[in-house]
């Protein structure tokens, strides 16, 4: 029988209509090459992308800004890539498209790291701008280019107008699967076993060096062409072998170095990212260089019993371990449990820092929160929370329901101290201090120097369910400042040493601030708003 429609439409019937099917030049790929080429570029995207945020820790910190500036600029550079590749394999052969694109994305993906390290160095801080700028010249270029391969393989493939969709859903998926597979391998794998130089550069060479063989099978473009795509491959991979990383050590969380004091020959400063996190004298342990540290160890040895008692003490947040040297020294046979997420940090500070755990304090690594909820009820004179992501708490770590947590696990005349990095207009620290005000009866905010001469800087809130000695606080920073605590000195003692908040001025100064829950922590944006 003959069909009444006719018979169906052939890619040669097709060629020359206008609404036809119109096919690359040649003949299709095979599938697994088709499939390993949408899969393996959205792969190489994704990693790059997760990477991306490791490479520009060192200059902007790490914080939800900085992953909003990220993800932005990838997706801006998918969609971008995707409408350009399609353009561009409607108007150029596929098979010559193909190679330039691996290579030309492996090259630019390689330059990523001598660009981002080089306007890094240039100066500024964190903030959206300067985090959009150096995502936009460091990944929108590779982003795009690899973005555009999926649509040039897919023109390749597509032979029949009637398996048009099945065609496109199928490596549309593939292309999906590479990016999960990227996301999930990066983040659980590849950052923990090798540094973010060497991952960026193993990416684009394996680009690099698919886009030449794909070139070698189909022989579609010139030379010349492959040679000077070569060169900038070789130039990239050059610059990002060159460009130093200022990382002493590339963890899982942090970019770290630990830096000697030119001045004091037995002094180590740690610093992660972008921030010196601690201060540690390897010979004299009771030495608190840090302003905020000094006024943790006020509180505790204020609100703590005898000041040579042995205590029970929990850190969530290790650092250099500077307070728990410090009670070590101070308070022989206390017991300390320090609540470290990265396991790399640890090692470091006790191969580089020289600290000996001993019996006497124990390290758990693994979220501070989770931690916590392990450790026993009515155990800890003390608890510090001293845990940062950049210049900000982690969120969960600043929330009521947190600090109910916190609270469970102290003595009932145990306290709280936790350090706060924030700006001139306080967002972030009167937030976290009216819900640590929701949860202990006490509480007093010491702000600190830099806050209160308007700049960015640490501050220190102390709280308790038994009244807090503050006349005793405001001793110890008067006499910091080298006055005398009973003279009227106007505002001079809170220039150089901060001010504390307690009573009254507290409730005056909470007035109207944000409460911090699980529902509603903006931490990031209460800080950014300080800038």
């Amino acid at each position: 029988m003959t069909d009444a429609a006719g018979p169906r439409p052939t890619v040669d019937d097709d060629a020359d209509r206008d609404d036809g099917l119109k096919t690359a030049p040649g003949g299709p790929l095979s599938g697994w090459l088709a499939i390993a080429l949408v899969t393996g570029t959205s792969a190489a995207v994704l990693v790059l992308e997760i990477l991306a945020g490791r490479l520009l820790a060192p200059y902007v910190g790490v914080s939800l800004e900085t992953f909003t500036g990220i993800i932005g600029t990838i997706l801006a550079g998918i969609a971008v890539g995707a409408w350009a590749g399609g353009v561009a394999a409607d108007h150029i052969d596929p098979r010559r498209l193909l190679p330039v694109l691996l290579v030309a994305g492996g090259a630019l993906a390689m330059a990523t790291i001598p660009i981002v390290r080089i306007l890094g160095e240039g100066g500024g801080s964190g903030g959206g701008p300067r985090i959009l700028v150096l995502t936009a010249f460091g990944f929108l270029p590779s982003a795009t280019v690899l973005s555009a391969v999926p649509p040039a393989v897919i023109k390749l493939q597509l032979r029949d107008l009637a398996s048009t969709g099945t065609t496109v859903g199928r490596l549309s998926a593939w292309s999906t699967a590479g990016a999960l597979f990227g996301t999930f391998f990066t983040g659980f794998v590849l950052v923990s076993t090798a540094g973010v130089t060497t991952l960026i550069i193993g990416v684009g060479v394996l680009l690099v060096v698919s886009g030449i063989a794909l070139w070698l099978v189909g022989r579609a473009g010139s030379t010349g062409e492959m040679l000077g795509l070569g060169g900038l491959a070789a130039v990239a991979l050059i610059g990002a072998v060159a460009v130093d990383s200022p990382c002493e050590t590339q963890t899982a969380y942090y970019c770290l170095s630990v830096v000697e004091d030119p001045f004091v020959e037995s002094g180590r400063t740690l610093v992660l990212d972008d921030l010196r996190h601690s201060y540690v004298d390897l010979d004299d342990p009771s030495h608190l260089e840090f302003w905020y540290i000094r006024r943790i160890v006020d509180a505790i040895e204020v609100q703590t019993a005898e000041s040579d008692e042995p205590i029970d003490a929990v850190y969530v947040g290790g650092g250099a371990f500077t307070v728990p040297r410090y009670l070590r020294a101070t308070r022989p046979g206390s017991e300390q449990t320090i609540l470290e997420i990265d396991g790399d940090l640890v090692d470091v500070v006790e191969d580089e820092i020289d600290f000996d755990r001993d019996d006497d304090v124990e390290i758990v690594v693994g979220d501070g929160r989770l931690s916590m909820a392990d450790l026993a009820t009515d155990s800890a004179d003390v608890v510090v929370g001293d845990a940062f992501g950049s210049r900000a708490v982690p969120f969960h770590l600043a929330t009521e329901e947190f600090l109910a947590d916190v609270s469970r696990v102290l003595q009932p005349e145990g306290i709280y101290a936790a350090n706060i990095i924030d700006g001139p207009d306080e967002e972030f620290l009167r937030a976290e201090a009216a819900t640590i005000a929701r949860v202990f009866e006490h509480v007093v905010v010491v702000r600190g120097p830099g806050i209160v001469g308007g700049f960015n800087g640490n501050s220190v809130v102390v709280a308790s369910d038994s009244p807090i000695d503050i006349d005793a606080l405001s001793e110890r920073l008067a006499t910091e400042a080298g006055i005398d605590p009973g003279s009227n000195q106007g505002s001079e003692p809170a220039r150089i040493v901060g001010e504390l908040v307690a009573g009254a001025d507290l409730d005056v100064y909470l007035g109207g601030a944000t409460i911090l829950t699980d529902d509603f922590a903006p931490v990031d944006q209460l800080i950014a708003g300080t800038d």
